[in-house]
């Protein structure tokens, strides 16, 4: 069964933009580096999975979410670069350009496209490939859908089993984990004194972090943890463009990289014209 394909577009981009070297620079003088990245990782994922379509999700990062207006602290301290943020706003242009699909909207982030288009795509019949480093992504895992995670060597495969041997949990449990365990590269605390080993014995025990609250766990926190679960959820409602089957254009995506200076990535994109 051919997939659909799921990227992270803010996730790859900050990859790419920290990879390659910032003297990588367009005609007009502006940056490259993180265009020509993500362009590379975009078609050899394309290559090696052949999915049916493509939907790239995206953050708005100057409208705040749910998440930040219900947990001050959520994502604070993060801090991006002006030549990054510059590379941000062209990439939906450019992979517009290919025929693929990508989603951005206020008040959303990349995690709930990839939520709604992995469930789209299931209840369908059909399955899904969630391209993505954030391993929050680990509660979109069923028999459908995998999440590829990006390591040495090419992608790492994260199924259902892997899941469970990374965290001792299931991937219905992420959540519950998450808020148990906390996050800290979100700023989510977790629950005081509970660590992944100690989180993942207790949801072993209970089932799930409702169970533990309505027996009397964690009773001064309880409100505070059924926040970190909701913040930590996916949204699988988030708006969708049309997904059907896509024969990229390679040569369109081309002329669009050179109207916008990108040479290196129109290259790209010529170079990927031998493939079909």
């Amino acid at each position: 069964m051919t997939p659909l394909l799921v990227m992270d577009g803010d996730s790859f981009t900050h990859r790419a933009y920290h990879a390659l070297p910032g003297s990588m620079r367009r005609e007009d003088g502006g940056p490259e580096n993180a265009l020509i990245g993500f362009t590379n990782m975009m078609l050899q994922l394309w290559r090696e999975e052949q999915p049916r379509s493509v939907l790239v999700a995206w953050d708005t990062l100057d409208v705040p979410t749910y998440r930040h207006e219900a947990l001050e602290a959520y994502q604070s301290g993060r801090v991006f670069e002006a030549e990054l943020l510059e590379q941000l706003d062209m990439l939906p242009g450019i992979v517009g350009s290919t025929g693929f699909a990508y989603a951005k909207a206020a008040g959303y982030e990349a995690d709930d496209f990839l939520a709604a288009a992995a469930e789209r795509e299931e209840a369908a019949g059909g399955t899904a490939l969630v391209a993505t480093s954030d391993r929050d992504a680990f509660q979109l895992v069923t028999e459908n859908v995998i999440v590829l995670q990006p390591a040495k060597g090419g992608p790492a495969r994260i199924d259902m089993a892997e899941v469970r041997a990374r965290y001792g949990v299931d991937p219905a449990q992420v959540t519950d984990f998450i808020a148990l365990r906390g996050d800290p590269s979100d700023r989510i605390p977790g629950a005081r004194g509970i660590g992944p080993k100690r989180g993942a014995e207790l949801l072993g025990q209970y089932g799930s972090l409702e169970a533990m609250l309505q027996e009397g766990r964690f009773a001064s926190e309880a409100d505070a943890l059924r926040l970190y679960r909701r913040i930590a959820t996916m949204d699988r409602d988030a708006p969708l463009p049309p997904l059907p089957d896509v024969t990229p254009d390679w040569a369109a995506a081309s002329a669009h990289a050179m109207r916008i200076g990108a040479t290196r990535v129109a290259r790209r994109f010529e170079e990927a014209l031998s493939w079909t």
